[in-house]
Formats: structure tokens, sequence, C-alpha cells
């Protein structure tokens, strides 16, 4: 796999530059020191994956992003040493197109290293979801239907790359009467989800609240996932957290969440997925569809990747493909 390193500190290079050569098969091919450079170098020799730092001279990390994806598009990896300072920088990057982002790891005074394995999980999900992107979406078994009675509507949704500006966008646009209870599954890790949740909280005149295990979707209220592991809604309608199934690679998963609401969430509610790479969230979108939920897949030109709605719509997973200014107003026209 051919990756580049953007990044204006020499030790903050050299141990990206250490973690990603002792994988075999894992090759840096260029470095750049800024964001201007990297859109020039990306344009001469792209890159399977790239590592961009958010803040550096000349061009931060957030318009270079936007830049290389409008004109050389690849995968891009957040890595910044500074989160809790910079969290809206996170995801602006995201909305231009980054998939993710990750802490850069450490070099100790000896060589050793710390924060490498969790880059190297990142590079090795962007690897799978690459490979992958072109498969066949599995068929779905549909489960038996709930005879619980609800206690409010639910909206479920699943986001990946640029999701958090397009959360943002639908969640702007809802009053703070709004009755439905929304749950956002957004591939992001564990350490910027609070982030998010406090970010699209600045966004939203709902309240959005970080999932703990044992808490309940009460209606009037955004629920967001926040764990590496998955979220599902158990037999008693309360969330938790499984690890289970290892082998998908990306956590949380929208399918599995999805999957477990046409498991045990009663009657006919909606399901919406937003842009994102590879293809997570079609087959549970289209189970909840033939269980005769309303599914919504955000349409190609909105998307800032055409990835996870344009493989619900190559299975007919959606009712409806919409842009995603027109997502808000049917969400109110159905539930307002």
């Amino acid at each position: 796999m051919k990756i580049a390193i953007v990044n204006d500190m020499l030790l903050g290079v050299e141990a990206m530059r250490r973690a990603v050569v002792s994988v075999p098969g894992y090759e840096v091919i260029w470095v750049a020191r800024n964001g201007a450079e990297a859109v020039e170098k990306c344009a001469r020799e792209q890159p399977d994956v790239l590592l961009m730092d958010l803040l550096m001279p000349v061009m931060d990390g957030v318009e270079a992003t936007r830049r290389i994806m409008a004109q050389s598009p690849c995968a891009i990896l957040i890595v910044t040493a500074t989160v809790s300072g910079n969290i809206s920088k996170v995801f602006d990057a995201m909305g231009c197109g980054a998939l993710d982002a990750v802490c850069t790891p450490v070099m100790g005074p000896h060589g050793d290293m710390s924060g490498a394995e969790g880059l190297l999980a990142k590079i090795r999900v962007v690897g799978v979801l690459m490979k992958h992107k072109q498969e066949r979406v599995a068929p779905v078994e549909l489960p038996r239907p709930s005879t619980r009675i609800p206690t409010n509507a639910l909206i479920a949704i699943g986001a990946s790359t640029g999701g958090p500006q397009a959360l943002a966008e639908v969640l702007a646009a809802l009053p703070a009467h709004f009755k439905p209870a929304i749950v956002i599954v957004q591939h992001v890790d564990v350490l910027f989800a609070p982030g998010l949740a406090d970010w699209l909280n600045s966004q939203s005149r709902l309240k959005v609240h970080p999932i703990l295990p044992g808490m309940r979707p009460e209606g009037g209220k955004v629920w967001l996932a926040c764990s590496n592991d998955h979220l599902v809604l158990n037999s008693d309608l309360v969330f938790c957290y499984t690890q289970e199934p290892q082998e998908y690679s990306y956590r949380p998963s929208v399918d599995v969440f999805f999957e477990s609401a046409a498991r045990h969430w009663p009657g006919r509610q909606t399901a919406i997925l937003l842009t994102g790479m590879g293809r997570d969230g079609a087959r549970g979108l289209l189970m909840l569809k033939q269980l005769k939920w309303h599914t919504i897949a955000q349409d190609e030109k909105s998307c800032v990747v055409y990835g996870m709605p344009k493989a619900a719509a190559a299975i007919d997973a959606a009712v409806e493909v919409l842009p995603l200014s027109s997502i808000a107003p049917k969400l109110l026209k159905m539930h307002g």
C-alpha cells in the first residue's frame, strides 16, 4: 500500500514513517511539510492513503483535504496530536472528505512508540474498504417482527465520510419540538465521538446525547454512538455495545445497528443512509425497507463520497433517494 505523510513536525513524520514501514507491503512514497505542498504532490503521485495533519503553515489540513478531494481524490486520514483544542477542524476535514481521524503516534527518547497500533488499525480499515467496495451486498434474512408497542417514533441514521457536516445540516433544520428519537451511527473513533456530540449540539436545537450502555432512545432527543464497538438495541429497547461481529471493518457499524432495530423496534419507522465510503448500512437498510420502514438514501450529487448510499441504491434498499437539503423537510412532513 502506498502511503503519503503530510506534517510539518519532524518527530511526527518520523513516528508515522516508522509505524508504516513496520508493516510488510506498506511504503511511504512521499512526505509534504504543508497542505499546499501536499496538493501538488498528490496531483503528481496519488497515494492509496494520505495521512494528513491539521495545523500546518501555508495551508492547513482542512483546506488541503478539500482541494485534494476535488482535484485528485484519495483516502485521507486525519492524524493529529492536538485533538481537544481543534475538534471542530477534525469534523470540518471529515466534511471535506477525510475518512476518519486518529492521534499521531508519539516517539519516545529511546525510539519506542505509543499510538502506532491505532494508526495502523485505521490504515487497515481503509485498505479493506478499498478492496471490497465493489463487492455485492449479501442477501438479508428478515427477523420476526416485534410485538412491542412503541413509545415514540424512531429515526435511524448512518453516515461516514462527509457525515459530520451532513448530519449538522439535517439536525439544524429540525425544530426543538421535533418528537421522534434520532439515533446516529457515524464512523468515527471513540476518542473523537464525544467531541462530535458537542459539535453537533452547537448546530442543533435538539439535544445530542453520547450513548452509554443502558440508555433508552427517548423521543425528542438525538442519540450518538460513542464506542469502537457496535451499537445495538436489545429486546428491551435498551442501547448496548457489542464486539460482535468481529469481522466488520468499521466500528461502530451502521449495518449492525440497523439490523438490531429491525429485530427489536416495533412498527414502521424511518432509516437514512448518508454520505460515506464503502457499503456499510446498505444491507441493514434493505432489511428495514422489507419490513416496511421508510428508507432514504442521500443522492450522489450532494454526497462527499457516494459509496454507502450508492450500495443501498444498487440493491433497491431505499424507498427514496433525496438530496441532503430535502431530507429534513421530508422528516418534518412525516413526523412534524
